[in-house]
């Protein structure tokens, strides 16, 4: 079910400091017109957490109409670090929505039993399709590739959001010997290239707000087995990426696309605090020099 590229979409917010719905669409229908596969909303990138139940909601609604109208799916992040909270969210979610990107528990860290009791009970109850998302740097918690098998195996969980902070021996194994129907998505931008050589359908990639048809072209050349193109391409996708994140993600995402004229502020939520203008005109320059 889950191949591409899918774009995990910044919130914009006006002068005032408000969601802005309609820039919010706007750029959902720049990165389809890219060629993305679909989209992500109310991610990290989306700065979920800095945002109000009502301002959700509203993401949410614009978000299904833009991919509505497009025929592309939605994923839509469910937070959460204990089950009951997280079963109560995806019971929430409105018709519409594709599948739920859920993050492995954070905080508690539960033993890897635990981890797939969780994700098992939610799978029993959702009314969507389950994406794992495995972040152990922001999560704490370390995920084997047995677990996320055996996860895998579940009818309602369909895929995993990889972000380990490289290739690490589990994405080796886990890539090695996938569950027929569970599907791998890179989610770290540095690495989406070597896990797309290694199986991956696609990617869950922040970065490609930027550059999102050359990341589209990147998949499509793994895809097609062409690997001298896709490893140059790679090299010059990561180097972009590296001067995206070069301070927290998203705010020089943010910083680039306002001045493309594509957001109508660089503004973030405390305690995020808005790029500083080298680190928007590098990475701009590095957009230049490789696309």
């Amino acid at each position: 079910m889950l191949s591409g590229i899918y774009v995990p979409l910044i919130t914009p917010f006006d002068t005032a400091g408000d969601v802005d719905l309609g820039a919010f669409e706007k750029l959902a229908h720049h990165v389809l017109d890219e060629g993305a596969a679909g989209l992500v909303a109310l991610g990290t990138t989306g700065e979920v957490a800095m945002l109000s139940g009502e301002e959700r909601d509203a993401v949410i609604a614009a978000s299904l109409r833009v991919c509505a109208e497009r025929d592309v799916p939605l994923i839509v992040g469910v937070s959460g670090n204990d089950t009951r909270s997280t079963i109560a969210g995806l019971r929430a979610l409105p018709d519409g929505v594709t599948a739920a990107l859920v993050p492995v528990p954070y905080f508690l860290r539960p033993s890897e039993r635990g981890v797939i009791a969780h994700f098992e009970a939610l799978a029993e109850v959702s009314p969507v399709p389950l994406v794992i998302y495995h972040i152990p740097y922001r999560t704490g918690q370390q995920v084997s590739a047995a677990t996320l098998r055996h996860l895998g195996a579940h009818p309602m969980i369909a895929g995993v959001k990889y972000a380990a902070g490289g290739i690490d021996q589990d994405a080796v194994d886990l890539l090695g010997d996938l569950p027929e129907g569970f599907d791998v998505l890179g989610g770290d931008d540095l690495f989406v290239s070597p896990l797309l050589a290694l199986g991956a359908s696609g990617g869950i990639i922040a970065s490609a707000h930027l550059a999102t048809a050359r990341f589209v072209e990147l998949v499509d050349a793994w895809r097609a087995g062409n690997a001298a193109q896709a490893r140059e391409l790679g090299h010059r996708l990561a180097m972009i990426s590296g001067a995206l994140f070069a301070e927290p993600n998203p705010t020089v995402i943010k910083g680039v696309l306002h001045e493309q004229g594509l957001i109508p502020t660089a503004e973030v939520r405390l305690p995020l605090l808005a790029a500083g203008q080298p680190a928007i005109e590098a990475a701009q320059r590095r957009l230049n020099q490789w696309m």
